[in-house]
């Protein structure tokens, strides 16, 4: 990390490399987030209206509860695990082919910091794209739950309107965008550091890359529960 956050030598050709890797990591998952997140909010308000079957509970609950679900929980960690299945393996093959290959030695040798060269780009364009990401989740999954309830009869469109609206409180949204901040790094960071350290062939870079994924996975979990406790409670 020393390394990574060090001096840049030129400021345009970095901001070219985080330009590049914004286009590769976020705009190359925006059909599978946009898909998934679509498909979960009509499966979540489903869910919530099948459960939700006594009188006594306002049919409203299910708009409300579906934007909860989404907004708290799933647009932040269900996604940063979808991204660190699907960015941090390709993050860890690609840093550690470079390995293999002996790139990485010849950019030290020309006097470039490795790290700093194809590291950083990658975390700072993580850090700028996955809240984008997240927020355009939290919105189609909350349009998947409408769309689901309207289309199969289960809840009229002002009920789940109303209930999408009903008490909602602005802190749930910047504590899901901190999170999906937080998991950035943790899959950009582990990933780079599995792919830079990789010692071997192809067999060890296929490797580096399951303990990428595996790693940033159990660290998004550990992490969403301690910040859950930090910034809710």
């Amino acid at each position: 990390m020393g390394r990574t956050f060090g001096r840049v030598d030129k400021w345009s050709a970095f901001w070219s490399s985080v330009i590049r890797e914004i286009d590769k990591l976020g705009m190359g998952s925006i059909v599978i987030v946009s898909i998934i997140s679509v498909f979960i909010g009509a499966v979540i308000s489903i869910q919530l209206a099948v459960q939700i079957d006594s009188p006594l509970i306002p049919k409203f609950t299910i708009g409300f509860g579906t934007r909860d679900t989404v907004i708290l929980e799933f647009s932040s960690t269900v996604i940063g695990l979808i991204l660190a299945g699907k960015v941090g393996s390709n993050i860890g093959s690609e840093i550690g082919s470079m390995r293999v290959s002996e790139q990485i030695d010849a950019l030290e040798i020309m006097g470039v910091n490795s790290a700093n060269y194809l590291i950083l780009p990658k975390i700072v364009a993580a850090l700028i794209i996955n809240p984008i990401l997240t927020l355009m989740s939290m919105i189609l999954g909350i349009l998947g739950g409408y769309i689901a309830c309207i289309s199969s009869g289960l809840l009229d469109s002002d009920t789940f309107i109303f209930g999408a609206q009903y008490y909602f409180k602005p802190w749930h949204l910047y504590y899901s965008l901190i999170k999906s901040i937080v998991f950035a790094f943790i899959i950009t960071s582990i990933s780079c550091y599995k792919g830079y350290y990789v010692e071997g062939g192809s067999e060890e870079v296929g490797k580096a890359s399951t303990k990428a994924v595996v790693n940033s996975s159990i660290s998004i979990l550990f992490w969403n529960l301690i910040l859950t406790v930090l910034l809710l409670l």
